[in-house]
């Protein structure tokens, strides 16, 4: 490779590394007042797309309770049911259900960290994080989970004796 061609390289990388840089400022241009008003848009529409997932899941199987989680641990719904068997013998065994899918908090690092727990019969069905930077987060993908992990949530129930 000639002298040329490797000069017109290393502008080449140089302009590529200047478009980069500005991108990351005009990023970082972002105020933290505009991502935690972002972070509470997105907030509220995941929210809404997990109390209909999990209050359809209630419509389904009876006997779950449905409730509106607002606390600490974030923003969104959870589903619980208490269960009771008798056995022969008269032995009895008390056993629990939940699902519970939060949007977490607005934290210091500035993603959006939905949260979502499920337990069946005493037993830790999974524990999931799904998160992204709040200035790239993409809805679509937080929505997907959403309906992913309620969907497989209701099959892991359904499946068990």
């Amino acid at each position: 490779m000639s002298f040329q061609q490797r000069l017109e390289k290393a502008i080449q990388r140089g302009q590529q590394a200047r478009v980069a840089r500005r991108e990351a400022e005009a990023r970082q241009a972002l105020s933290e007042q505009e991502l935690q008003r972002l972070h509470s848009q997105y907030r509220l529409e995941l929210s809404d797309q997990i109390e209909k997932c999990l209050r359809q899941l209630v419509d389904h199987f009876p006997g779950f309770r449905f409730e509106t989680v607002v606390d600490e641990r974030g923003w969104g719904a959870a589903i619980s049911r208490d269960d009771l068997e008798l056995r022969r013998r008269g032995g009895r065994q008390n056993s629990f259900s939940r699902l519970e899918m939060v949007i977490r908090p607005l934290s210091p690092y500035f993603v959006l960290d939905l949260a979502a727990k499920g337990a069946i019969r005493n037993k830790e069905a999974f524990n999931r994080n799904h998160y992204q930077p709040l200035a790239d987060a993409d809805l679509r993908s937080f929505a997907e989970m959403i309906d992913l992990w309620s969907l497989e949530y209701a099959e892991l129930y359904a499946g068990r004796d």
